[in-house]
């Protein structure tokens, strides 16, 4: 706090004393200089008195000469101007004036003391006296002499001495008044300074509340009003204190919940700029936090989106699918409805169902291939066993079509055991018994299984994995990976053709490959190899028994283990399908 307000309660206070001094010092003036007139009127009136007695005891007022010389001696010993009026004003002595101007003097029947006396008895004035030239007081009373009035004597004191003594006595109350206002000022500033200290402390308290530190208090003690404000303060920032954390709560309890949700929450100003965005909404509209305060327009350029909101601005419940435009095409399902509490407003959900739709899409054509899968070799058995009718005589015929509704009874069979096996792995039921398991023995026995396959298609089937490698996987998932790459590789390579096993170790994991010099994949079929029902050359592999399944199956269970797969191929160099798996006892990271 800068120091204005000690200098204002400084000075005002100075001001006031000084003030109360000064009235002090002319009420006190004025009342002494009251006193000291009245009492040298009382004294001048008793001397007229006693002057009036003397001259009505000699015989009343003598002949002018003798008058003078009379008003000369009372005037001695009255210590005061003495003069002697007769009935018709004029004067017939006066101490202070020679007897010869006398007859110059004016006439005294006008004087204002000398009418008050022959009026009430007696009277005086102040005033200035042209005959002696100085301020005077005037006492007259009237001579009675035998019951009659002959006369006025007057008595005038010059008021210098009255002066001088007011002068002194206001000179004493000047020196007084001095010292008193430079002791009220000191004392005057002690306060001020005090209550300035109090106050800025107030102030700075009063401050870092205001910015934000609610913990600060005044402390303030005393029944005083300064008390009472630092008290009233300390009150508030008790008050502010709880409603902040109050907010606070509400505050991180809606953020985290807006933060946690997958779907995407939007919320639109009744002025049509967005007023709130949660990181689901702005992750799936590829918009940043600044996107708050701006238009949906200028964010996200979808005027369907806009006509969605106009409508729930009006107080219609609006839902519709969009494609929302970004790296990715997603879908996304958004319901709209207007803010009933103030401040009026658009909230807006958006739910991601771009998975939904694909599951839909995949559900549709897996129901197609299955339906299309069953269908061909249901269709083969029945037209053999239509067929089979009319050749009964024919025993070789009838022995190729036995074969045939055989063969597709087997890939029936096992289309079906390949259904059930990846729903099982799919919805969970599968459960696997994760256990170190020593790499090479499982690589042994898969080739062992297959040997005289290869043997027979003239195949070189190797490994090369030297050492103890262990990996963390389930035995029996691991055999059905590990078999049915080498399975696929032994059926589409051709005679004279090389499959050969890898292992290497990378970052706490293992990377095991199934890599043959057959055909190879065209680039184009590569990313949906692993798809259910997908096959690069569809009537080959029904000739060769595949179901369309295998991959889809190895996929699964490989991931059901914490790995992952990946194939690399090209037309006519060969194919090297690989998966990973965590080694035993290394932490759970997949390179």
């Amino acid at each position: 706090m800068k120091p204005k307000i000690r200098l204002k309660l400084f000075l005002g206070s100075l001001a006031l004393i000084a003030i109360a001094i000064a009235s002090a010092e002319l009420y006190l003036a004025h009342a002494l200089e009251k006193q000291l007139t009245e009492r040298i009127r009382t004294d001048l009136l008793a001397r007229a008195a006693l002057i009036a007695h003397r001259v009505a005891s000699a015989g009343g007022i003598p002949d002018d000469v003798v008058a003078d010389a009379l008003a000369d001696e009372l005037g001695a010993i009255a210590g005061a101007r003495v003069t002697l009026v007769r009935p018709d004003g004029s004067v017939a002595g006066d101490s202070e004036v020679e007897p010869g101007k006398l007859p110059r003097l004016e006439n005294h029947a006008d004087r204002p003391e000398v009418v008050e006396a022959l009026a009430h008895g007696s009277g005086s004035s102040v005033r200035f006296s042209t005959t002696v030239a100085t301020r005077m007081m005037y006492a007259a009373v009237p001579i009675v002499r035998q019951g009659s009035v002959i006369g006025t004597a007057r008595v005038a004191l010059p008021l210098v001495e009255v002066d001088e003594a007011i002068a002194q006595i206001r000179r004493t109350l000047a020196a007084a008044a001095l010292f008193a206002l430079l002791v009220a000022a000191g004392v005057s500033y002690s306060a001020a300074e005090f209550t300035s200290r109090r106050l800025r402390a107030l102030t700075d308290a009063a401050r870092k509340m205001a910015s934000g530190e609610l913990a600060t208090r005044t402390r303030a003690s005393g029944s005083d009003e300064i008390a009472a404000l630092g008290q009233a303060l300390d009150q508030l920032a008790d008050s502010l204190s709880r409603s902040l954390n109050d907010l606070r709560a509400e505050r991180d309890l809606l953020t985290g919940i807006l933060s946690s949700m997958h779907e995407g929450v939007l919320v639109v100003g009744a002025d049509g700029r967005i007023v709130l965005t949660n990181p689901a909404l702005r992750a799936m509209l590829l918009i940043g936090p600044d996107a708050v305060g701006k238009t949906v327009l200028q964010v996200v350029r979808n005027a369907e989106l806009d006509q969605l909101l106009e409508r729930a601005s009006r107080g219609e419940p609006s839902e519709v699918e969009l494609e929302l435009k970004g790296i990715m095409r997603r879908r996304a399902l958004v319901r709209a409805v207007m803010l009933q509490d103030e401040p009026r407003g658009v909230l807006a959900v958006f739910v991601d169902v771009t998975e939904l739709r694909k599951l839909e899409a995949v559900r549709r054509d897996f129901v197609a291939n299955a339906s299309h899968e069953l269908r061909s070799p249901l269709t083969t058995v029945r037209a053999a066993a239509e067929t089979l009718r009319t050749v009964e005589n024919d025993a070789k015929a009838s022995q190729r079509f036995i074969e045939l509704i055989q063969r597709n009874a087997e890939r029936l069979a096992n289309l079906i055991d390949d259904l059930l096996e990846l729903s099982r792995i799919e919805s969970r039921e599968l459960k696997l018994e994760l256990e170190a398991i020593d790499l090479h023995a499982v690589v042994d026995r898969a080739l062992s299984q297959h040997a005289h396959r290869a043997q027979v298609k003239r195949i070189v089937l190797t490994h090369e994995i030297s050492g103890s490698v262990t990996v963390r996987g389930d035995r029996r998932a691991l055999d059905h990976v590990l078999g049915n790459l080498v399975d696929n590789a032994l059926k589409y390579c051709p005679e004279g053709a090389a499959v050969r096993i890898t292992a290497e170790v990378e970052s706490g994991a293992v990377r095991i490959s199934v890599a043959d010099t057959g055909p190879g994949i065209p680039a184009e079929h590569l990313p949906r190899v692993f798809e259910r029902f997908y096959r690069v050359d569809a009537g080959r592999s029904r000739e060769l028994g595949g179901t369309g399944l295998g991959l889809s199956i190895v996929k699964h269970l490989v991931e059901a283990m914490g790995g992952r797969v990946s194939v690399e191929s090209r037309s006519g160099t060969g194919s090297t399908f690989s998966f990973t798996l965590y080694r035993a006892g290394a932490p759970e990271t997949v390179s």
